[in-house]
């Protein structure tokens, strides 16, 4: 029998997914703790006893490894590895696997429902309608804001990997041209991506589909929004690192860019004086909690992706293993 601890960033036991992965493990004969916090230090007795810990969130580094004892996997709920110190792990024993597939179509569509409720104005009108606008203008409608087409425009996508290609399939299906943009600082990639200034330059949207790691940390920041010359909509469905948030907020404020919208932020709540919360505000702004992933649909992935994974490392075929002792 295995003790499996489930750990942090699992929000209210959504869609019991709780109740439902220890049905699955306890089913097996596998013991089961879910324990919610996001600081997995708090818990050493729980790490202590875990032969499998599986975490969606959390700073995991090296003091906490050292905790697990008895731990042989580490699986952690998401695309990214940048809060999981990959290299104490295996130094502790622990083989370490993530989920690299896991709601690509939910964030693809997430970052479509942004970007179109920018591009047509949607949350100005909502104000305008709530604030009496229409009856107002004795009209059948009203045309306060301006509202653009996603057809012929240009996606700039930074980041080519699953999500970044579902991203560019359901942009061509709006007849929008799409440019995969280079590396940062590279050269020599090929026909098809577009150099990184050049995407900067081009772009009607850009959004961002990237791992945050120390290449793409602040990928976007005050240069970068100065080369935006077509005052771009800028999406950022992945990691807030990836952006300087305080040179967003200039650049928004500024005229720089026509909207931007964010579902992840470099600190999750972001707290009350973050330069994002003078923002929200705005209707060419658009901020959502972390919630591109979390459709019905995707929570039940977690789920079943979760004891999928455990019960193959049990079985000696890991799925998605990262990095083994």
């Amino acid at each position: 029998m295995a003790q499996v601890l489930r750990i942090g960033a699992y929000p209210h036991r959504v869609d019991d997914g709780v109740a439902y992965e220890r049905r699955r493990f306890e089913a097996a004969g596998h013991a089961y703790r879910f324990i919610d916090s996001a600081a997995p230090p708090e818990h050493p007795e729980a790490l202590a006893a875990a032969d499998a810990i599986v975490a969606g969130g959390g700073r995991w580094d090296a003091g906490t490894f050292r905790l697990a004892e008895r731990c042989r996997l580490f699986l952690i709920c998401a695309v990214g590895l940048d809060s999981v110190d990959v290299e104490a792990a295996t130094a502790e024993g622990i083989a370490v696997c993530h989920m690299p597939d896991i709601c690509t179509h939910e964030v693809a569509e997430h970052t479509f429902a942004l970007i179109l409720a920018l591009r047509r104005n949607i949350v100005a009108y909502r104000e305008s309608v709530l604030a009496g606008r229409w009856q107002q203008s004795g009209q059948f409608c009203f045309f306060d804001h301006p509202i653009h087409d996603l057809r012929g425009s240009r996606l700039g996508i930074m980041g080519e990997g699953v999500l970044g290609q579902r991203v560019a399939e359901i942009a061509r299906a709006f007849g929008m041209r799409v440019l995969f943009s280079a590396h940062k600082g590279s050269t020599g990639m090929g026909p098809l991506y577009t150099p990184f200034e050049e995407v900067l330059e081009r772009a009607d949207i850009l959004t961002l589909h990237c791992p945050l790691t120390p290449g793409t940390k602040n990928l976007l920041g005050d240069a970068e929004f100065r080369r935006m010359s077509r005052h771009p909509l800028v999406i950022n469905t992945a990691r807030g690192g990836l952006i300087d948030e305080a040179a967003l907020v200039r650049a928004l404020e500024a005229g720089l860019i026509s909207g931007a919208a964010v579902d992840a932020v470099s600190a999750e709540p972001p707290p009350l004086d973050h330069p994002f919360m003078r923002l929200v505000d705005r209707s060419d702004f658009i901020l959502t909690p972390h919630v591109g992933w979390a459709s019905l649909e995707a929570r039940q992935e977690v789920a079943d992706q979760v004891t999928a994974s455990i019960e193959a490392f049990a079985a000696g075929q890991p799925r998605n293993l990262v990095a083994a002792p």
